[in-house]
């Protein structure tokens, strides 16, 4: 039995609504290029993988090998930078369930398989005032989740026990990521996925509003709960 000291949140689809200004950004390439152009919807499938998986599964089938994957690559990374910030925003009630979470003392820390740069510009940008113990994201050729290099770290770094964290996420990528760190898991409803996709992954908690998660994390503090 044990106690929740600290938590990861992913960060697009968890704390930050970033669907359309990718899919701005990957689209403009896409057109410049001559390729076909994806919905929104699409788009939700696309992310959760790291920034090369989301190029590949938006290219045309006969140029995801091909030898100018890696211009195409720097074409999106490039229109990103340019795009990143201007209709990104945070969930309804994020701030507020930091705001709550920084002040019950816990260790607060994000994990994501977006590119680190961007990563920290996004946290610095829309949550200034929130302290976290760490962030990270994609850089070095550091292992992508579901593996879960990243958490184990940020556990390590953070001082305290994987089973001594709940990881807020909203896809599958993140609950296996939770579940082979050794982690509680916990999904959130409100992100690119939905209630099916992370129920079927075994999160071991759905969460439908950021109050709902800061309601979980108090009856965490208070009861002991045992980790799956």
């Amino acid at each position: 039995m044990t106690k929740i000291k600290a938590i990861i949140f992913d960060l697009d689809g968890t704390l930050l609504d970033t669907l359309e200004d990718i899919m701005d950004s990957v689209n403009s390439v896409l057109e410049s290029l001559g390729f076909p152009l994806h919905t929104i919807k699409e788009y939700r499938y696309f992310i959760g993988d790291g920034i090369e998986e989301l190029v590949k599964r938006a290219l045309p089938d006969e140029e995801r090998e091909g030898s100018h994957f890696k211009q195409y690559l720097s074409l999106v990374k490039n229109e990103y930078r340019k795009r990143w910030y201007n209709k990104t925003k945070p969930y309804e009630g994020i701030i507020d369930m930091l705001n709550f979470l920084n002040k019950m003392a816990l260790k607060m820390s994000i994990f994501s398989n977006k590119p680190h740069d961007f990563t920290e510009l996004a946290v610095k940008r829309y949550f200034p005032e929130i302290k976290f113990n760490c962030v990270l994201g994609a850089k070095n050729g550091n292992p992508r989740k579901p593996d879960p290099w990243g958490a184990l770290f940020i556990a390590e770094k953070s001082g305290n026990k994987p089973e001594e964290f709940i990881y807020l996420g909203d896809t599958k990528t993140d609950i296996l990521t939770a579940k082979k760190a050794g982690m509680i898991s916990a999904g959130a409803i409100w992100g690119f996925r939905g209630r099916k996709e992370l129920k079927e992954a075994g999160a071991d908690y759905l969460v439908e509003t950021p109050s709902n998660f800061s309601e979980l994390i108090k009856s965490l503090l208070i009861y002991s709960v045992k980790t799956i």
